[in-house]
């Protein structure tokens, strides 16, 4: 496809219109940097669609005329930094196309109130509407498939992902981390802008930003009030200091979850923002449900996909089960029960084709767990607390670095509560059965009753939610998904879209 620039909307229209695939779309105001290059090179990525740049300097989201005035504009050069970067066609539109007369006194877009009452929207009134107002005319021009921005602009990022849900756009955003110059720096246009010395206070800011997420992941605490004197004595004007919530904005000082210490500070006339996220473990994400709704297969391949440590903790309960009939072990008396679990070890292994095998007592018992015996019995012994108990601490034990995925029926309500992303995957009990009637003939088991692994299933659930200790059930920060009539493929890119609308790339990292 020919490299092409449009300056009206009518070519953008004519182009669009006639095109075979999806727009993956990275809108910019130029000056284009390391940061631009890995948008477009990720919108570029992207299977099956063309990639649009836009460049425009967007006034509405100026608060200084003098600002908008020094933006730098390199319009030529971002022209050859785009196509190089893997962009098809660049749209440089003017302001009164964009915004044609009396357009903006019917179509301002107003950003989250929520959103826009804290951090840079407390002193660039008006901003994030100005953003809001240009983005939204932007997309229904475009109408992409994909939006792509950066994590640098953080709080941005949030109000946009906000706007495209409450006008029901049908646009998924891809973000990229903050991408950082060789001192440390985020890459901003503004950073042009700088003298030397100027730029040796934003070093510093960054420096002390970066060593404080260090000291949190350490465990200790942070004293804001210290970090803003450190950063006062280096003659450093700070507009604001704060750590807040990642995703809601309100200032609190520690979180289980993901909490965001973020600045804007003014280094000579230029103001320049930066932010570090704060997270005590790597995220882990819990997929809860009952039997015979996917679990396991969909949780192999989002661990593979996202490279997270894959933890089958339904396994761990068919290993404990099969060793306790192995070894004809009462398990109906404590005592016996008690000696029995103090004997086991349960680990997972690997091969070079990400295919994990189960052994318990270094016995490779990844196939026997799977047979009818042990389906039959795995819940009744699950619901025993001693059992239950045994496990859940093991499981905490491989999960307390993080970094990992696990599935069962208390992961996101018992074993990690504080889990950064929950799932509810579900299924009908028809489809259920059906599938696991498919596992078990995959596995050489024929002549098997379809009725009857029916009721299996059935009387499962009524066992694993009515348990007294840890019951099955949806953890109220759960997200549901119901799977019927979804292949494991679509489930698995449902989840990883929200793992990565949940979950920063800076964290992920």
């Amino acid at each position: 496809m020919a490299r092409i620039i449009f300056r009206t909307i009518e070519e953008l229209t004519n182009w669009s219109n006639n095109l075979d695939a999806e727009i993956n779309f990275v809108p910019t105001m130029g000056n284009l940097h390391k940061g631009h290059e890995k948008l477009i090179e990720a919108a570029n990525n992207q299977k099956n669609g063309y990639t649009l740049v836009s460049i425009f300097v967007n006034p509405l989201q100026f608060d200084c005329k003098e600002d908008l005035k020094n933006y730098p504009k390199t319009t030529d050069d971002d022209q050859s930094i785009a196509f190089q970067s893997g962009a098809d066609a660049i749209f440089i539109p003017k302001a009164k196309d964009l915004f044609p007369a009396n357009y903006l006194q019917y179509h301002t877009i107003k950003a989250s109130v929520e959103l826009n009452s804290t951090l840079c929207g407390l002193n660039r009134v008006g901003h994030f509407d100005g953003v809001c107002t240009v983005v939204y005319r932007l997309l229904k021009l475009v109408n992409p498939k994909y939006l792509f921005l950066g994590e640098k602009d953080w709080q941005q990022l949030l109000i946009v992902r906000n706007m495209i849900k409450e006008m029901k756009l049908d646009i998924k955003i891809k973000s990229i981390s903050t991408l950082r110059d060789h001192d440390g720096v985020p890459l901003s246009s503004r950073n042009s802008l700088l003298k030397k010395s100027e730029r040796a206070k934003l070093i510093f800011f960054s420096k002390k930003l970066k060593e404080a997420k260090e000291i949190f992941e350490k465990g200790k605490s942070l004293d804001l009030n210290k970090l803003i004197k450190q950063i006062e004595l280096k003659d450093i004007k700070i507009e604001y200091l704060k750590v807040v919530d990642a995703f809601s904005l309100k200032e609190k000082i520690t979180s289980e979850k993901i909490s965001m210490l973020a600045g804007a500070i003014k280094c000579g006339h230029t103001r320049l923002i930066d932010h570090v996220f704060l997270m005590k473990n790597k995220p882990i994400i819990a997929i809860d449900g009952p039997a015979g709704s996917g679990k396991s297969t969909v949780t192999k391949l989002i661990a593979r996909k996202l490279k997270l440590l894959y933890l089958d903790t339904g396994a761990m309960y068919r290993a404990v089960s099969w060793y306790l009939i192995k070894n004809d072990i009462n398990y109906s008396s404590k005592d016996d029960l008690s000696k029995g679990l103090k004997n086991i070890s349960i680990i997972f292994k690997s091969d070079t084709d990400d295919n994990q095998a189960v052994l318990i007592n270094d016995i490779d018992v990844t196939k026997a767990i799977r047979a009818q015996e042990i389906n039959s019995l795995v819940s009744k012994i699950a619901s025993i607390d001693e059992v239950r108990a045994f496990l859940v601490n093991e499981q905490r034990k491989l999960g307390k670095k993080g970094g990992l995925v696990a599935e069962g029926r208390d992961i996101g309500t018992t074993v990690f509560p504080d889990a950064a992303l929950k799932i509810y995957l579900t299924a009908s009990i028809n489809e259920r059965a059906k599938r696991r009637k498919l596992e078990l003939e995959h596995n050489g088991y024929d002549n098997l009753d379809f009725s009857i692994i029916r009721e299996q299933i059935k009387q499962r659930d009524h066992n694993d939610m009515n348990r007294t200790n840890s019951p099955l059930k949806k953890a109220k920060d759960a997200i549901s998904i119901e799977s019927d009539g979804l292949s494991v493929q679509e489930i698995v890119e449902k989840i990883v879209d929200i793992y990565n609308d949940k979950i920063p790339k800076d964290i992920q990292n």
